[in-house]
């Protein structure tokens, strides 16, 4: 029997290539996205995007959306239908914790851990859950620390029979998006896909722009300046589109603009 894994698929970046690592890596995956009520939905439609891509080239992923929308009218955060205003600048910034949402990963893991166990007890075998987190949101995200993942696993243990069967894979706990990126070029290359085919199929967005039905990434907003960043250390166009209130930017408009930013950080 192959190896299993669940993994919490936002259709953001980070977490689209943990499930490419994880194909690579010769795992049977159940991939789970997650709707909250949150303003940048089009996430799921890059999730699912990118498992029919994946399917095309005879990589299965069994794909599900977990609806949790009820939850939006009474979650506190920006980044929910509802909330206030998404703010635009660095992560280093203190405004930032607007787009925290209350126990988001606590909640997204419950439902990812109990998935799995029962994965591990029908089919009898181990299985490893699996998140996208890394070190750039440490700052901002206290459930994206070591600590929160540590103390997470352990009322899971304590909490159902069995659960030795489950473990976490979290690939990028200590890197950043320039790291992932690097791997999303390894994993690509390994798997036989276009990197610029799998990454236009990502959102990062918490700001996304529609434009006569079209969903556009911002490059204002902090997730879109740190996706930024990564491409450019990588030297080369990010594949997704762009556009700001004037309408659709090239990619030299959306480097300059990130530029900046991080000069002044």
């Amino acid at each position: 029997m192959k190896k299993q894994a669940v993994l919490s698929l936002s259709g953001g970046m980070d977490s689209s290539t943990v499930l490419l690592r994880l194909l690579a890596d010769g795992y049977d995956v159940t991939a789970l996205s997650f709707d909250y009520g949150q303003k940048h939905r089009v996430e799921l439609e890059r999730a699912q995007a990118l498992v029919n891509i994946l399917t095309m080239d005879d990589y299965y992923v069994e794909y599900g959306v977990i609806k949790l929308d009820g939850l939006a009218p009474m979650l506190n955060s920006a980044l929910v239908e509802g909330g206030d205003e998404v703010p635009e600048g660095h992560y280093q910034q203190e405004n930032m914790k607007e787009t925290v949402v209350p126990n988001r990963n606590k909640i997204f893991s419950s439902i990812i851990q109990a998935v799995a166990l029962s994965i591990a007890n029908e089919k009898n075998t181990e299985v490893h859950i699996a998140m996208g987190i890394h070190a750039g949101d440490h700052a901002i995200y206290p459930d994206c620390r070591q600590e929160f993942r540590d103390a997470d696993h352990h009322a899971f243990t304590e909490g159902n029979w069995d659960a030795h069967r489950v473990s976490c894979i979290t690939p990028y706990l200590n890197g950043d998006k320039f790291d992932i990126l690097k791997d999303g070029v390894r994993c690509c290359d390994q798997l036989g896909l276009d990197f610029d085919t799998v990454y236009s199929n990502t959102n990062t967005s918490y700001k996304p722009i529609n434009i006569d039905g079209k969903w556009y990434s911002d490059y204002k907003s902090a997730s879109s300046v740190e996706r930024v960043e990564a491409f450019i250390k990588l030297g080369r166009p990010d594949p997704v589109s762009y556009a700001d209130e004037g309408g659709v930017v090239n990619w030299e408009t959306v480097r300059t603009h990130v530029e900046q930013i991080l000069n002044q950080a």
